[in-house]
């Protein structure tokens, strides 16, 4: 294997960056959701309406974890970049595969929480279809 270079953990800046990016706007827009949801059901409770906050905030906490895991990996690569500047390569290497996998699990977290938010709007497609029908 090739010796990691400060420029190999480096690559991983912009795309993380951007990731985060991404995440942050999505946590962003739940929480408005959110917001609006409460201040709907408590106006007019509704089982729809609580549903619809329960899925939220199984989504805000999983978009939370892939922020954690998204900075996570941020910080090793950083951590990484020293190591390799100061010359300990082995761990740095070691660091750097644990940046890796972090991101694996944030990108796979994203996956999970794409899902649930694409059923929940398949959900109201189909309310909206029964509606339709009637």
């Amino acid at each position: 294997m090739e010796s990691l270079t400060l420029t190999t953990p480096a690559l991983l800046f912009s795309a993380i960056s951007l990731l985060l990016l991404a995440y942050t706007n999505r946590f962003l827009t739940m929480a408005g959701l959110v917001r609006n949801l409460h201040d709907r059901h408590k106006e007019n409770p509704s089982r729809l309406l609580k549903g619809q906050i329960a899925n939220l905030k199984r989504r805000i906490n999983l978009t939370r974890s892939m922020q954690i895991y998204g900075l996570a990996s941020l910080l090793l690569c950083v951590a990484c970049m020293f190591l390799i500047y100061i010359g300990y390569i082995l761990v740095a290497e070691i660091i750097f595969g644990i940046a890796l996998i972090l991101l694996i699990l944030s990108l796979a977290i994203s996956i999970w929480e794409i899902n649930i938010s694409v059923k929940a709007l398949n959900i109201h497609i189909s309310d909206l279809e029964d509606h339709e029908n009637i």
